[in-house]
């Protein structure tokens, strides 16, 4: 776990005001509040709450390794970036910049990383090794100064920048755009009327502020339990 990540924490581990009345929450800890207020304002997620009983949170340990990750996951199925990932992790051994960029090129291509994916992992390396990227401050900005942050990176885009922000350093009003299993979630407890396009849903998440990566978690986690898996 990196000291970014042990920071959000400790940042995080009290509720408190953020000076305009609403609840500052550990995400990692109790989402009751949260999930209620959720299921007041759309009666999908209420539905979905019904169904699952309270979000699976997930939470992962920052750093140059949980980015690396996150690029491998990037349109693709969870199998086949469940099967890369484990590649790497038994080729490389040593999940950090400098070991990526020894792979190179061929390495990473040897992993089933694509010819995009091998240079956002570069660039994101070398961007960690020489400091242009430093995970502690990171934990510091906020979410608008942070996604951006990781925007100006190669390769990590808006999905990107939010899933890291929600899975390792627990930010509860960040959400992920055009993220296809949240929208077949949310199409899934509909009962009436027509199903948004990604555009419209993600316009509709702004609704759910300041709440939104708890909204997430909901659908995704009611998207497991659509399909009958533990979520992951």
């Amino acid at each position: 776990m990196t000291q970014a990540t042990l920071k959000q924490k400790r940042k995080t581990r009290s509720p408190q005001s953020d000076g305009e009345g609403l609840l500052r929450l550990d995400v990692f800890g109790d989402t009751s509040g949260a999930c209620a207020a959720l299921a007041r304002k759309d009666a999908v997620l209420a539905r979905a709450l019904d169904a699952i009983g309270e979000p699976y949170i997930r939470r992962r340990p920052g750093g140059f390794e949980a980015l690396f990750r996150i690029i491998v996951e990037q349109q693709v199925s969870v199998a086949s970036a469940q099967a890369i990932w484990g590649r790497c992790l038994e080729g490389m051994r040593s999940m950090t910049p400098a070991a990526a960029l020894r792979q190179g090129e061929d390495g990473l291509r040897g992993f089933g990383l694509s010819g995009p994916k091998i240079r956002y992992v570069l660039a994101l390396a070398n961007d960690v090794k020489s400091n242009r990227l430093d995970f502690d401050a990171l934990a510091e900005m906020s979410d608008e100064n942070a996604a951006l942050t990781l925007q100006n990176i190669t390769g990590i885009g808006p999905w990107t920048s939010a899933i890291y922000l929600l899975f390792c350093e627990g930010r509860v009003d960040i959400w992920p755009p055009g993220d296809v299993a949240l929208l077949g979630a949310y199409c899934a407890g509909r009962k009436r009327g027509p199903y948004p396009a990604m555009k419209q849903f993600d316009e509709k998440a702004q609704k759910w502020a300041p709440y939104r990566g708890v909204a997430a978690h909901i659908l995704w986690t009611y998207y497991a339990h659509l399909r009958g898996r533990e979520p992951i």
